[in-house]
């Protein structure tokens, strides 16, 4: 007969459950407190952003989620960059950032590292125009002029970034700039007249 003494056997849901306890028991015994989170920062709260544009540098207290466009034309007061789509598909807002064409629409200012050139500081000191404005004006490259800006500034990066040697290369680089009122043959030809006088092909 079997031995009416012996412990009963463990079942096997019990063994692991007692395994388990025995197991989590130092853990639970060591685990750190944790403090309470800390409150998220406001994104509305302004910090301090330093820009130069146009060779002159700015200081401003703005939202971090300032785009670099509207920085400089609320903050700063440069209106000549457009704000177009505001969703970086017609270039109308293209603006220089450390020699680069840069759509400004998407760019937080606060991201901005390197000078900054709009429209307002394509021409000289003087007042000279730049040779692109002046080829724009030669090649009647703009009509209802909303887009230009963006247009000249963009042209500018094509040739200084080498970017002008054919029709189509000028064609390609500035695919990204809409003209509503199809000026594009005109803006090739103005290209190509202004790439001379910048020294560039």
């Amino acid at each position: 007969m079997p031995d009416q003494t012996a412990s009963p056997q463990l079942s096997r849901r019990g063994l692991l459950g007692a395994s388990t306890a025995v197991a989590a028991g130092p853990l639970m015994a060591a685990a750190p407190v944790v403090a309470p989170a800390t409150p998220p920062v406001d994104p509305r709260r302004p910090v301090d952003v330093a820009l130069t544009v146009n060779g002159q540098q700015h200081h401003l207290a703005i939202d971090v989620r300032t785009t670099l466009l509207d920085a400089v034309r609320t903050h700063i007061g440069l209106t000549g960059s457009k704000k177009g789509c505001d969703h970086g598909q017609c270039g109308a807002c293209t603006m220089l950032v450390d020699g680069k064409a840069t759509l400004s629409c998407l760019s937080l200012a606060a991201m901005v590292r390197g000078p900054v050139t709009t429209i307002e500081g394509i021409a000289g000191t003087d007042g000279t125009l730049h040779p692109m404005q002046q080829a724009f004006i030669d090649q009647d490259a703009f009509q209802c002029g909303y887009c230009t800006p963006g247009q000249i500034v963009s042209a500018v990066a094509c040739v200084q970034g080498g970017h002008a040697a054919s029709d189509a290369a000028i064609r390609e680089y500035m695919s990204g700039n809409l003209c509503r009122c199809a000026a594009y043959p005109h803006i090739v030809a103005a290209i190509n007249q202004a790439k001379d006088g910048m020294g560039r092909a």
